[in-house]
């Protein structure tokens, strides 16, 4: 017996309980049973397999303790007292163990893997670990790991195999098969460890996991509320929701939506997909403004003032737009109505929708369409996709809070057409009045009522917006400005902003009003003033940079806080007669850690970057000072005077852009004509046309640079001036052939600048004219205006922009097509047309008699060229 355990129980109510021993027994040698001497009862006899002697059994048998029992039933006194009990009293013989040699390579390599077998299953079975280590604390189990039968024994007693198995190396006495035996039983327990092992791994993953963010989460909250950051995150969220749905006047089909979305989320759990999705969709259909609204200011008087502050000219619109307000004045809204802007660059569209907000007292939003390709963008993604968003005039709507902005739809006419769909469609539901009280928004999927919302649209060309959408919009051409509006905006808003700008606010600098006039004649003649601006600005930037280069560091030096900034390694070098004075509280500098990451350079390269701006190395954890004190502007002396006229403007912006109005000095020769162009960027040009002769086959040469129109008109014009040969007396006959011999060159200068459209007709044709019957034309005479080939005038576009161009270059009379006559006489301001002579025709004819009055060929004509014929 080597220990004995206590498993002692008491009794309940007084009575106690015999105590029992566990007791733990060594054997001492094998036996084998040979004669049953007395049965007892149910009796077992069980073979010992708990432990392994601890001393080496000799090749012969040792003496037993007790001698062999008697073949009479009385047997040796010593097991005498047993007759008297259940207990099988049997004969039995000692076996010995099988002589062996133990270094032997094979018993050796066998204890080998029994030991590293033990160490296996000891790492991953505690029990097994434990009866291990109680056996090793035991005297007696000294030699147990140095002897192999021992070791053989050991390792079948502490495994759990099946009886039958065990059974097999008690029985064998050749040491290197009850060896082959253990290993093969300590082998199946290893197994099972690992089964065992790998099981319980499987169900704790799949327990603790969740078990773990249930700890973590109920920790947080505790933690959460101790701090009284918040008290449940999904209670509070959809309090959150209640409260803001409270305070909105939403429809009853949105209310409906919001609360199954809400009884939704209360269902879902936080760490759910869908619990996300739930969430941002509740947040947007609470922050849009349903029911809100911004008081609207119909005051015309107001409007009237704020559009005069931010617009100079333009009367056409601002008349529009009062009365515009006068409508929502008397109806009390302003209500299915969307306005289109349309106009060259730089004329102020997109700043006449800020006045409207303005004047109206409502919200303002802008979003830009050109380019656009996806219909998303106006529509929204459907909630399903990852990242989803609504509309840009769902996303106006939750930015300005009101249902009734102004939403500024910049550059409509640049509108993409991609692989998702074309986003100028996706606007005729939004801008529609009849179908914008219940626009419906992919994300949102609940009508929203855009019908109180004004639209304002801009565009450059109105050609290339579709036709459906066009329909829905009501156009306001934006022409642009002629040269006295734009010298008056150039000296109320351009000068001023400039100058402010620059940093010359009080300075005494002034930019002459004739410097203006050469800079609108010969610099900027465009429509816009956009570019005007962009050469006021330079001009007032070249006075401010000669202004400081002429003065010197000394008049303008620089702060003492920007020449030596102090910093943790170089604060030691700074003189102490230098040193600034202690700032105030409110401008004491701040130190912040350097945020920089460490670098991957080598150590060479380190030393060679980290330094300051003044070249001194720097150090790793140094403090870098920042900054927020605001530099104050500088004082210009009063003794600062600058004029800027015409005669230095070229020293601040270089030379003239257009260097004359009239390409001849000196009446130009037969075969060319004054014609009257649009340009692209929204202005007007004075355009030659020369046309000339040479032996040839009667082909037409075209040059300049000339659109497909243009080359149409000059076949017209060709076409009808040999049909009317003799009519113009060109021949003397009306059967002579006229052209055959000869090719006639058609070519407007500029020839890098592409040409096109339908207004070059009648100049053309009188260059044709002028050319054949060598007559001259007066060149203070342009004209205008399309042709047909049976001589009709037609009438063209752009003709403010055209009269303009007239007007500077000192043209005296300008053929027009009658059609155009009201136009001009509308929409044309008086200043321009002052001094300029207008003649409106309907056929050729009349261009003819007009452009050659008084010569020699009109009085041909009178017999055979007259209107009626």
């Amino acid at each position: 017996i080597t220990s004995v355990f206590s498993a002692s129980g008491s009794g309940e109510g007084g009575e106690g309980k015999e105590e029992g021993l566990t007791a733990v027994l060594y054997p001492h040698r094998r036996i084998k049973i040979t004669e049953l001497v007395k049965a007892g009862g149910q009796a077992k006899v069980e073979e010992v397999k708990e432990e392994e002697p601890q001393t080496v059994e000799p090749p012969t048998p040792p003496p037993s303790p007790a001698p062999e029992p008697a073949e009479s039933t009385a047997g040796p006194v010593q097991t005498s007292f047993l007759h008297n009990h259940a207990v099988s009293i049997v004969n039995v013989e000692n076996l010995v163990t099988l002589p062996y040699n133990k270094d032997d390579q094979y018993i050796r390599a066998f204890m080998s893997e029994i030991v590293s077998v033990f160490k296996d299953i000891a790492q991953l079975n505690p029990l097994f670990r434990d009866q291990i280590t109680n056996f090793s604390i035991n005297q007696v189990a000294s030699n147990v790991f140095d002897e192999p039968d021992k070791l053989a024994d050991f390792a079948a007693a502490v495994s759990t195999d099946e009886v039958q198995e065990l059974q097999y190396v008690l029985e064998a006495l050749a040491v290197d098969d009850r060896l082959r035996k253990a290993l093969l039983v300590l082998k199946k327990e290893l197994i099972n460890a690992q089964l065992q092992s790998k099981l319980s791994r499987d169900v704790d993953s799949k327990i603790a996991k969740r078990q773990w963010e249930y700890y973590l989460l109920e920790q947080l909250k505790g933690i959460k509320k101790e701090l009284g950051m918040e008290n449940d995150g999904k209670d509070k969220l959809i309090e959150k929701f209640r409260e803001r749905a409270a305070a909105l006047k939403m429809p009853e089909g949105v209310r409906k939506v919001f609360d199954e979305e809400l009884a939704k989320l209360q269902g879902l759990e936080p760490a759910a997909s869908e619990a996300n999705v739930t969430r941002n969709y509740l947040d947007w259909l609470t922050q849009i403004p349903w029911g809100r609204h911004t008081p609207e200011n119909y005051s015309l008087t107001h409007a009237e003032r704020v559009l005069d502050e931010d617009h100079y000219g333009l009367s056409d619109v601002k008349s529009r737009i009062l009365e515009f307000l006068a409508v929502g004045k008397l109806r009390g809204t302003v209500q299915g109505k969307i306005i289109c802007l349309a106009g060259p660059p730089g004329v102020g569209k997109t700043s006449i929708g800020k006045s409207i907000a303005r004047a109206l007292g409502r919200q303002f939003f802008r979003f830009s369409v050109g380019g656009l390709t996806d219909v998303a963008e106006i529509k929204g993604h459907r909630r399903t996709y990852v990242g989803a968003l609504p509309g840009k005039i769902i996303q106006a709507l939750k930015r300005v809070g009101t249902e009734n902005p102004v939403v500024l739809i910049d550059e409509v006419d640049k509108i993409g057409r991609g692989i998702n769909g074309d986003p100028a469609s996706a606007l005729l539901e939004m801008l529609d009045p009849e179908q914008n009280n219940s626009f419906l928004d992919h994300y949102m999927d609940v009508p929203v009522d855009l019908s109180r919302v004004l639209f304002v649209c801009t565009a450059n060309n109105l050609d290339t917006i579709p036709a459906p959408l066009l329909d829905r919009m009501e156009v306001l051409e934006v022409s642009g400005y002629v040269s006295e509006e734009k010298a008056v905006i150039a000296s109320r808003y351009l000068g001023p902003q400039a100058k402010d700008a620059s940093g010359l606010k009080d300075a005494d600098i002034e930019l002459d009003p004739s410097a203006v006039d050469v800079l609108i004649k010969y610099y900027c003649r465009e429509s816009g003033v956009r570019n005007l601006k962009k050469h006021i600005d330079k001009i007032y930037r070249k006075a401010a940079l000669k202004l400081v280069q002429d003065l010197g560091e000394e008049t303008f030096p620089e702060p003492k806080e920007a020449e030596v900034t102090p910093s943790a390694g170089a604060a030691s070098e700074v003189p102490a007669s230098e040193e600034k004075p202690a700032a105030p509280a409110e401008e004491t500098h701040e130190s912040i850690e350097s945020q920089e990451p460490p670098p991957n350079e080598s150590a060479g390269t380190i030393e060679s970057e980290h330094k300051d701006s003044s070249g001194k190395p720097t150090h790793e954890g140094e403090r870098k000072e920042v900054t927020t004190q605001e530099r104050k502007p500088m004082e210009i002396p009063a003794s600062v005077h600058v004029r800027i006229t015409p005669e230095n403007l070229k020293d601040y912006v270089g030379p003239p852009v257009y260097q004359k109005d009239r390409m001849y000095a000196q009446p130009p020769p037969p075969g060319v004509s004054t014609g009257l162009g649009y340009l692209g960027n929204g202005s007007g040009a004075v355009m030659p046309i020369e046309a000339m002769s040479m032996p040839g086959k009667g082909g037409l040469q075209l040059t300049g640079k000339l659109g497909e129109v243009i080359r149409e008109s000059a076949n017209i014009g060709l076409s009808w001036v040999k049909s009317h040969a003799y009519e113009l007396g060109i021949t003397k006959s009306e059967g002579e052939q006229f052209l055959t011999d000869r090719d006639v060159h058609v070519h407007m200068p500029e020839g890098s600048i592409g040409k096109e459209g339908p207004s070059a007709g009648t100049a053309i044709l009188t260059a044709f004219v002028s050319l054949f019957t060598k007559t001259k034309v007066d060149p203070d005479i342009a004209m205008t205006g399309e042709i047909s080939l049976v001589g009709q005038v037609l009438p063209v576009g752009g003709l403010k922009e055209k009269i303009l161009a007239a007007h500077r270059a000192g043209i005296k009379t300008i053929i027009a097509p009658a059609a155009n006559r009201a136009d001009i006489e509308e929409n044309v301001p008086e200043s321009v047309k002052t001094g300029i002579r207008f003649v409106y025709v309907e056929n050729v004819r009349e261009v003819l008699q007009e452009v050659f009055k008084g010569q020699a060929v009109t009085e041909r004509w009178k017999d055979t060229l007259s209107t009626s014929s």
